[in-house]
């Protein structure tokens, strides 16, 4: 199951098994790394480790809620 606007501050799992809060779903962004004319729009989630943290990216679609311990 997908993640949504509706899960960001839940606690997530994403598809490698890493555990974080989801801190926003972003459905139509584009790299800003990327040169302007080979950027795509793609959804991405965007992750933070409980706790603090580098943040990480990954597609909400391999992202899924899980409970709190």
């Amino acid at each position: 199951m997908s993640v949504t606007a509706e899960d960001i501050g839940k606690r997530v799992q994403d598809a490698s098994g890493r555990i974080g809060i989801l801190r926003d779903v972003i459905g139509d962004y584009e790299d800003p790394g990327e040169l302007p004319g080979e950027r795509q729009k793609r959804p991405l989630a965007f992750l933070s480790p409980e706790g603090g943290g580098r943040e990480w990216l990954a597609p909400p679609q391999q992202v899924r809620r899980v409970s709190n311990p």
